[in-house]
């Protein structure tokens, strides 16, 4: 029988508990109408999976296979698929999220829109199990030159970073100076090869010079450590002479990043934000006010942005950058393992499970 990788319910509170990997025997699922079935042959973590085995996510499911992001085979297609003869036996990716079509400004309705893997209500879909059930308008067709590692990588990280950079930032052109933080993470590292692949001039921020070396090599104009206090200084230092600022920061952890950028920021300039690790809330300056400096909130993407990051990726050929794989649902230690790299920040890439 198929397996699926769950998470086991047991008391504590939010932030206080780390909730252990449960793998179950489940019956293979049969597709319906419309639905396609999906053998699932690699699934990819986000920090978003870290957030739910901590309870600081929310409607966590303890029934819904972990994981949303995923590449798998097509095996067979329910009654009434219109697309089964462009689909079946391909290789493809499942989209991350359920209830957002195409308004650039937000899903259509904020009440149906939901990730999959580990959270209600969508309690069968999760890339963390060996089949799936999906919506035929659920997947994409994977590029062909993504191995399976580097299709189930692209995702949610590929969807938020491009969302982010391209949508949100308002600066993804050629010749434009864009910051990233944090690099290593999934995301950062999608924002910066979909910025380096348009052109900008990419620089990166990380707690380690190892990592800002190999965005270096990846193609980024320079880094700087951010656990340096003056680094927003060394920062300006390595920016161009003929464009001495900023016009966007990606950035997913918070904190400080306003204080630390609004002297680098053109007047105008964005702070596109997708996620705050460092905690819930920053601080809003005056001198950003006066700089029209805006902070743009940006999750996840929709469904027609998805299908433009993949177009994108397979007309570029980009590869996402994998820091680690184990395989076989099975080594629930060793996938155990792949969460301790995340939560110490030890990976530079994607965290993939190979099925």
């Amino acid at each position: 029988m198929p397996h699926a990788l769950t998470i086991r319910e047991k008391k504590g509170k939010g932030g206080n508990i780390y909730y252990p990997l449960h793998l179950s025997l489940v019956p293979k699922p049969t597709p319906g109408p419309g639905e396609l079935l999906v053998k699932l042959e690699a699934a990819a973590l986000n920090h978003r999976d870290l957030f739910i085995r901590k309870h600081l996510y929310p409607n966590i499911s303890f029934k819904a296979p972990l994981l949303s992001d995923g590449y798998g085979i097509v095996v067979e297609a329910g009654p009434g698929c219109v697309l089964s003869d462009q689909l079946l036996h391909q290789p493809v990716l499942l989209t991350p999220a359920r209830g957002w079509k195409a308004d650039p400004i937000g899903p259509e309705d904020y009440s149906q829109f939901a990730g999959i893997g580990g959270t209600a209500p969508n309690h069968h879909l999760g890339a963390a199990q060996n089949y799936v059930v999906v919506d035929e308008s659920e997947v994409e067709l994977c590029p062909g030159h993504l191995s399976p590692a580097e299709g189930a990588a692209l995702p949610s990280c590929g969807l938020t970073a491009w969302r982010a950079l391209v949508i949100k930032s308002g600066n993804a052109e050629a010749g434009r100076n864009i910051l990233v933080t944090g690099i290593g993470g999934g995301v950062a590292l999608q924002a910066l090869q979909f910025g380096l692949a348009l052109g900008c001039n990419m620089y990166v921020t990380s707690g380690s010079q190892e990592k800002i070396d190999k965005a270096t090599q990846l193609g980024a104009k320079g880094g700087v450590i951010y656990k340096n206090e003056d680094w927003n200084v060394n920062l300006q230092k390595m920016l161009p002479v003929e464009r001495p600022f900023l016009d966007a920061v990606i950035d997913g952890a918070g904190g400080s990043i306003v204080m630390k950028t609004t002297t680098l920021l053109k007047h105008g300039g964005i702070i596109s934000c997708y996620g705050m690790t460092l905690g819930p809330s920053m601080d809003w300056l005056m001198s950003a006010v006066l700089k029209n400096i805006e902070l743009r909130g940006s999750t996840l993407g929709s469904r027609l942005e998805f299908r433009d990051m993949v177009n994108f990726v397979k007309e570029k050929e980009i590869k996402p950058i994998i820091s680690r794989t184990v395989k076989g649902l099975d080594c629930v230690d060793a996938i155990d393992g792949l969460f301790d790299d995340m939560a110490a920040a030890k990976q530079f890439g994607k965290l993939v499970i190979e099925i």
